[in-house]
């Protein structure tokens, strides 16, 4: 049984999250000890115990002392992911975006199509927002080969939740290696501007209009789109904006609504942000910076790309590859390097290993999860 220590690096969820799925990917048996131990609330939360949960039920496997506030857990897939259609309650605000990317390499390896309807929170701080997602990352794994695609049916925030994404996958039998190494020239700048119960305080045009404003005293046009919705559980907001550039690359940036926090400096602050990561001279945005790295930990041969900044989270995310899937990675300034494990469908060494499969029948170890 593989250990892997969730308190190093930058200690966050992230090492639960893609721990586990890897875990189901591969056919591993893994045990995550001090999970979360530098975080100010230690342990499982509930997002990440649906991460678990849904990769159990996806693999059908086994597994133990999971629950929220757990800081230690075993997990043991029985079965590769075959796909099909499945619906998951985060409960919570919970991130479905961080979920959705967890299971997403389970999807794209997977017998047949897979649809997943997830509920929880699509717009916070510290997590991606269903934007970005749809976006920016999967156009980026298009170009590894991976078809998915991503439907906003219904916004959620925090503190409520109660939002809704469906993510449609098409099995692949192997990802290509990403190559951004040269930004090129920003052709176009496009965005989302997206209030709920929020028309009469027009706070989608003044998001909208801000980020306009700064983006212009930078010598950047911006379409953005001004939505008004009034489908959501309670008020909120969220404002996503994207470039994309003569080299193929999607550089995007993204902030949600919160109480006490204005419209406008949500708009000069999503304009702030693009604006530093373009000076930079990066292929990516801060945030797909570590997104991709799983992706081209499985990929077949090495992927490259130019980063705003090397962060805890690029940090921890090539450790995890290196020690899950034995890639081997490099950092030149921003350059980012791996060389991934050439992960083929139906082509997993451990899967199928009649070493593997007595010890998942017995039910003794059955019954102790």
């Amino acid at each position: 049984m593989l250990t892997i220590d969730g308190g190093v690096r930058s200690g966050s969820g992230t090492i639960v999250r893609y721990s586990v799925a890897l875990a189901s990917l591969l056919g591993k048996e893994i045990k995550i000890q001090n999970i979360r131990a530098r975080r100010d609330k230690p342990g499982l939360r509930a997002q990440h115990l649906k991460v678990i949960q849904a990769c159990q039920e996806m693999c059908h496997g086994m597994v133990g002392d999971a629950s929220v506030g757990s800081k230690e857990i075993t997990y043991i897939p029985k079965q590769r992911f075959k796909g099909g259609e499945y619906r998951w309650d985060i409960g919570t605000a919970g991130s479905t975006t961080m979920l959705a990317q967890s299971l997403l390499p389970l999807a794209c390896f997977a017998e047949k199509p897979s649809k997943l309807r997830l509920e929880g929170g699509l717009f916070q701080d510290f997590a991606p927002s269903a934007y970005h997602m749809k976006f920016v990352l999967l156009p980026l794994l298009k170009q590894m080969g991976i078809q998915a695609k991503l439907d906003i049916k219904r916004p959620g925030y925090v503190p409520r939740g109660g939002g809704i994404i469906e993510i449609e996958v098409e099995p692949v039998k192997e990802l290509k290696p990403l190559s951004l190494t040269e930004q090129g020239k920003i052709l176009s700048i496009k965005g989302i501007a997206l209030s709920s119960h929020l028309k009469e305080k027009k706070v989608s045009h003044r998001m909208a209009e801000e980020c306009r404003k700064v983006l212009r005293s930078h010598g950047y046009k911006a379409e953005i789109e001004e939505i008004y919705d009034e489908s959501s559980l309670q008020e909120g907001a969220a404002l996503a904006i994207y470039a994309v550039t003569s080299s193929g690359n999607i550089i995007g940036s993204d902030r949600a609504g919160r109480p006490g926090r204005s419209s406008e400096s949500i708009g000069r602050y999503v304009a702030q942000s693009l604006i530093e990561d373009i000076k930079t001279g990066a292929a990516v945005d801060r945030y797909i910076a570590d997104h991709l790295i799983l992706y081209a930990g499985l990929a077949e041969g090495t992927t490259r790309y130019l980063i705003p900044r090397v962060t805890e989270h690029v940090e921890t995310n090539l450790w995890l590859i290196e020690e899950l899937l034995s890639a081997k990675t490099k950092i030149s300034g921003n350059l980012v390097e791996m060389e991934g494990l050439g992960f083929k469908s139906g082509k997993s060494s451990i899967w199928g290993s009649e070493a593997f499969y007595p010890l998942l029948d017995n039910s003794a170890n059955e019954k102790a999860y």
